[in-house]
């Protein structure tokens, strides 16, 4: 099969951008171009994801080639934006960015192009027709499948509760104490309680749907001593009963290939390694408690920017992503 999207990226040589370049060298209609990074140029993709090693013999670029389809931005949080402003890029050429620089409504429009917020499950055919994805944060992305069908239907009556924990790799490719193997193992704490980053895109979104909905989502994040994937649990108080809502969720992820309503409970270790995201729901006296899993890397990042561009260009939603849960 020919190859019908020339990719870039920027930034390669962080997390994000290593899985992008190992999904993408197995896209069967992707061909990589240039893997651009301002401290790797010259130097082997392997010799900084050294699990490319026998994969690729691709080096770091300097610059793109110039006749990408599609860039990926996997810059830092609040570069991404002074990149587009310094950067002449056709208008043909679309941009899926990783970071949370336009992630926010009043955020979206820069130079020339408008940002549509990249959560297939909600915005699948403005996705379709965009130039330029702002894709969801991982946190986010957990906490908002977990909330999509109440607020589509209306039934956030009350403020929400999250409690979620996610995987070291969450916190970028730098060393820092806390992502440091000595601090990390067999220890886990609280971190931006009531105040992460991810919590304004998840309002905004949850308002979108539910636009009488006003209040607090209360979400305290764990660090936890794995490396990769994020579990959210999820509650609030709801009127349904339990079949109907279960029946809610089933109904409004019928058609999303990669969220998955299950009717056993759900762990993390299903979902490492694959671009999936397991709900599970449950009713304990008035209150729901829905619990969300997915890989923080895929999903969450990496896999979701991919998923976004196959719809962008028209491709099958899945292709690229058919991969396997690192189970044992």
């Amino acid at each position: 099969m020919s190859k019908l999207v020339k990719a870039g990226i920027v930034g390669g040589a962080g997390y994000t951008a290593g899985e992008l370049v190992r999904l993408l060298l197995h896209h069967p209609q992707v061909e990589i171009g240039a893997v651009v990074s301002s401290t790797q140029a010259g130097q082997p993709l392997h010799s900084v994801h050294d699990d490319l090693l026998g994969d690729t013999d691709l080096t770091f670029a300097s610059e793109l080639t110039g006749d990408e389809d599609v860039v990926f931005l996997c810059l830092g949080h609040g570069n991404s934006r002074e990149w587009l402003l310094k950067t002449h890029l056709p208008p043909s050429t679309k941009v899926i960015d990783l970071s949370n620089d336009f992630r926010l409504a009043a955020d979206r429009d820069v130079a020339g192009r408008h940002f549509v917020y990249g959560l297939p499950e909600l915005n699948r055919e403005q996705i379709r027709t965009a130039d330029s994805i702002a894709n969801p944060g991982c946190f986010a992305s957990a906490i908002q499948l977990a909330l999509l069908p109440l607020a589509a239907a209306g039934q956030l009556h009350d403020a929400v509760h999250v409690s979620a924990i996610t995987g070291s790799t969450g916190a970028g490719r730098g060393l820092v104490e806390t992502t440091g193997y000595t601090w990390r193992t067999g220890n886990i704490s609280t971190y931006k309680t009531f105040t992460h980053q991810h919590l304004g895109e998840i309002g905004e979104t949850l308002v979108g749907l539910q636009t009488s909905f006003a209040k607090p989502v209360r979400f305290i994040p764990y660090r936890g001593n794995f490396t990769r994937g994020i579990f959210a649990s999820v509650y609030t108080t709801c009127e349904l009963l339990v079949p109907e809502v279960q029946e809610l969720y089933a109904d409004y992820y019928r058609d999303a290939p990669f969220t998955i309503v299950s009717e056993k409970e759900i762990h993390l270790k299903q979902v490492v390694n694959t671009n999936k995201c397991l709900l599970h729901v449950a009713k304990h006296d008035d209150q729901v408690l829905i619990t969300s899993a997915l890989d923080n890397l895929l999903k969450g990042a990496s896999g979701q920017a991919i998923q976004n561009m196959n719809l962008m260009f028209g491709l099958e939603e899945t292709a690229g992503l058919g991969i396997k849960a690192s189970f044992f």
